[in-house]
């Protein structure tokens, strides 16, 4: 899975969408904006491209994740597709396997599962979806060790997912505690870390699963994907603009008033005080914002100092084209090879 193309800096990269919502647009948009960026990210060379489950969030329209995956899935045809990720606790694993086994039956060898275990909503959200909310969170190491045998070649439950048993869809923890970390590693799959929005445990996380990693069928050695935000653009001023369309939309959420992703202003972080711009510090320190070489020298400081075998690159710009323009600078960085 892992391993170099050219040299230790120039890793797989990959795309996460939110498929978000700007401002003024409305979901319709934001789905044909997100098959245009899987279309778009195949063609410069991008490893995969997974979508995140929210719920509730007027900024986010990805919530029928597996749906939209198909939808991404008929209009591509070597890029991985996959889920950055499915929370687990709002899902019986049977309909996740059922639905990921669609996937793979659909778009074979193409397809990743990525299991979170927070619901990606708030509690009542959460209720709506028809989960029993009690014992959910410490109930996901069971839910995922039952939604992989529902894929195995083998499964040992009297209950049959079809499509979907024999199909084994690559599976992967996220996390952005030490939680996921511990899982990953004792149950031999690899690990996916949000430091795009989560920094604070990065280290300890990454260590801890590297450390006490027992290999598996599914993968023989750790391999660490980390989330990291990119804004690329023709000059480090641009960059910056547009970078505050995602910093705003951070700071929003972050204060409870979640809304669409708002178009970029000049000079935001000097408009907001002291607790916002720590909220932002923290976060860009998992970030690149500025030309190709600016965006060049931030990725291989992030990768030198976490030995990340894969970056999964969020990039929430309010402009599709200039968005567009972010991933294909950051391809060109380091030689990305065009398919």
């Amino acid at each position: 899975m892992g391993g170099s193309r050219h040299d230790r800096a120039m890793i797989p990269l990959s795309i996460l969408d939110l498929s978000p919502i700007t401002e003024g647009s409305d979901a319709a948009q934001s789905f044909r904006n997100s098959l245009s960026l899987a279309q778009h990210g195949e063609k410069l060379g991008y490893t995969r491209y997974w979508l995140a489950e929210h719920h509730g969030m007027p900024g986010i329209a990805s919530a029928a994740t597996a749906v939209l995956l198909s939808y991404v899935g008929a209009g591509t045809s070597t890029i991985r597709i996959g889920a950055g990720g499915v929370m687990l606790p709002n899902h019986s694993p049977l309909v996740i396997a059922e639905q990921f086994g669609t996937l793979e039956s659909l778009y074979p060898g193409r397809v990743d599962l990525g299991l979170g275990r927070a619901p990606g909503s708030d509690q009542r959200t959460a209720r709506a979806l028809r989960r029993n909310l009690e014992s959910d969170a410490d109930q996901f190491p069971q839910d995922v060790m039952e939604l992989m045998d529902f894929m195995s070649k083998n499964p040992q439950q009297a209950v049959r997912a079809v499509p979907g048993a024999g199909l084994e869809v690559p599976v992967w923890i996220l996390g952005s505690s030490t939680f996921g970390a511990q899982l990953a590693a004792h149950l031999g799959l690899p690990y996916a870390f949000a430091s795009h929005f989560a920094p604070q445990q990065i280290m300890q996380a990454i260590q801890i699963y590297r450390e006490t990693f027992k290999p598996s069928a599914q993968l023989s050695k750790p391999y660490v994907m980390l989330g990291f935000n990119v804004f690329a653009a023709d000059t480090d001023a641009e960059a910056e603009f547009r970078a505050t369309s995602w910093q705003q939309a951070f700071v929003n959420l972050r204060s409870g008033r979640p809304g669409r992703l708002p178009p970029p202003v000049e000079n935001y972080r000097q408009k907001v005080g002291p607790a916002e711009n720590a909220l932002l510090d923290s976060v860009l320190s998992c970030s690149a914002v500025g030309s190709v070489e600016t965006v060049k020298q931030g990725v291989e400081a992030f990768v030198a100092r976490t030995g990340a075998d894969e970056l999964m690159i969020t990039s929430q710009v309010f402009d599709h084209a200039a968005r567009l323009r972010s991933y294909e600078l950051l391809a060109e960085a380091f030689g990305q090879k065009q398919a």
